[in-house]
């Protein structure tokens, strides 16, 4: 096998990561809010009823932003419907995911949830565009932000809650180019009602970061015509525009599944192009970042028929995903996709947090435990903070049906204010170890700290009630500096870290 290598060099860099690239997502969707992360009567459950075994690994993970209520779901939320006694709060039918919300849990407890995760913790509110509109957004703003003196920040206070909830970070609603979106809407028509729901909130609060939606993914028919149309409208308005993607292994194409992150650093890139062609032709000096605000794997097509079988069940089990180690690699694979373009991509989430396509699962009354994607992220959000810096690999190379030839190596770099620096690297061969050397041209590195790998005999192996710690990462030997020049050997179908000083 032919060596992989590239140079690290604190000349030639990306950018300084956005905490809020290590986002994550809580939709009222299955079990990830009820028996997820809510449980009244759970044997870890505190007075609010949120289970103390889940916020402790949601600590562990290392998420920021959390993104709430959804999601599809938000495109027939009522935001009233959430707050007040709990008692006295309405069911209603979940069209987007045919079941029945109760709002036992809402945004007061949203808010607690976050502050008990801890101070990085930061809310980012969507608003329903779907079948709602700019005066009830505005009435959520008012509710959830004004100190206090009208009307709805004073039914805050009323209701327990006497400091602002303080939300900087709100979503114009939720994927509004697709067609099972309650209230989908064409681009122009979008648009408008971004511009001036925008508009509006700004006139409450100039400081609010917005994000309007972008493409629910690359393969839709309207992509880069949907971003130019609703950015010609809200360019001067918004700072993010959203972007959405899923992976799974499509008819047996493990080799194009392993290189999904060829097609998020593509969408990336197309949609950083369309954003800078809007400026250019407003003649703006402004630059309009990327939201990447759901993304993971996913296995998209078993959900079709999982929902249509429902008939308005409370909290039913639904897109709960078992990943092995194969999705675990490549959900590394997309986490260093994120970080390669951290210039652009200033927010993303993972979604979703807890048992909905999860890195975190729970059973009713029972334990939590971590998912093998957990890992990646857990590092990544641990080690990847500090500046990215600018890598170019020179990589053995296999070819896909999807993608033609991808490279075997997928590598990022962070360097963290104290000098240290961490490789995060992906070997996609599922058959051969990739012998790897990274030249560390003025950086100071004599030594190898740890090197961590998530691989397994199995590729399928996975973690499960029954055996919650099948997979975890492993120490890894012989990995050197030498005169300056780092060796190592990745294993075959393997996530790395490698730690340097």
């Amino acid at each position: 096998m032919r060596t992989a290598r590239f140079t690290l060099d604190p000349a030639f860099t990306v950018a300084q990561v956005n905490p809020r690239l290590f986002g994550s997502f809580v939709e009222h969707l299955g079990r990830c809010v009820y028996t997820g992360i809510f449980e009244p009567g759970h044997p870890t459950a505190d007075e609010a009823g949120l289970r103390q075994d889940v916020l402790d690994l949601v600590r562990e993970l290392g998420v920021t932003a959390i993104r709430y209520p959804g999601g599809n779901f938000v495109s027939g939320y009522k935001w009233e419907d959430s707050v007040g006694p709990v008692e006295e709060r309405p069911r209603r039918l979940d069209l987007a995911w045919r079941s029945t919300e109760t709002n036992r849990f809402g945004l007061s407890e949203y808010i607690a949830f976050l502050k008990k995760v801890g101070p990085q913790a930061e809310p980012m509110m969507a608003v329903n565009l779907g079948t709602r509109g700019v005066a009830e957004a505005l009435e959520l703003q008012e509710y959830a932000n004004h100190p206090s003196g009208t009307a709805l920040s004073d039914l805050r206070v009323a209701h327990g809650d006497k400091d602002p909830f303080g939300i900087r970070l709100w979503c114009l609603g939720n994927e509004m180019d697709g067609p099972w979106q309650t209230g989908h809407k064409t681009a122009e028509e979008y648009g408008r009602i971004a511009a001036e729901t925008a508009r509006a909130m700004r006139q409450i609060d100039p400081g609010v970061e917005l994000v309007a939606c972008g493409s629910s993914g690359q393969s839709m028919p309207t992509f880069a015509e949907w971003e130019a149309t609703v950015l010609a409208e809200t360019y001067d308005l918004v700072d993010y525009i959203s972007l959405h993607a899923y992976y799974e292994p499509l008819d047996g194409d493990v080799d194009s599944f392993l290189a999904s992150a060829v097609d998020m650093e593509s969408f990336i890139e197309n949609v950083v192009a369309t954003c800078d062609h809007v400026g250019a032709r407003l003649k703006s000096k402004k630059k309009i970042n990327l939201s990447f605000d759901e993304w993971n794997v996913w296995y998209l097509s078993r959900t079709e028929a999982e929902v249509s079988a429902l008939d308005w069940p409370e909290a039913p089990r639904l897109l709960e995903d078992n990943y092995s180690v194969t999705d675990a690699v490549v959900f590394g694979s997309l986490l260093i996709a994120l970080l390669r373009h951290a210039d652009r991509v200033t927010v993303a989430c993972l979604a979703q947090l807890v048992n909905v396509i999860a890195p975190i699962m729970t059973e009713p009354g029972g334990p939590a435990w971590r998912q093998t994607t957990f890992f990646p992220f857990a590092q990544a959000s641990r080690y990847g903070r500090g500046e990215v810096l600018d890598v170019r690999v020179d990589s053995p190379t296999y070819e896909t049906k999807k993608y033609g030839e991808a490279d075997l190596l997928h590598a990022t770099a962070v360097r963290a204010e104290d000098g240290t620096v961490t490789v995060f690297a992906v070997n996609r061969g599922r058959a051969e170890a990739l012998p790897l050397e990274v030249a560390l041209n003025g950086l100071g590195l004599t030594r190898v700290v740890e090197h961590s790998a998530l691989a397994d005999a199995d590729p399928d192996a996975r973690n499960t009630l029954a055996e919650p710690e099948r997979v975890v990462p492993h120490a890894v030997e012989g990995t050197k500096v030498t005169d300056g020049r780092l060796t190592a050997v990745l294993e075959p179908l393997s996530w790395n870290v490698i730690r340097l000083a």
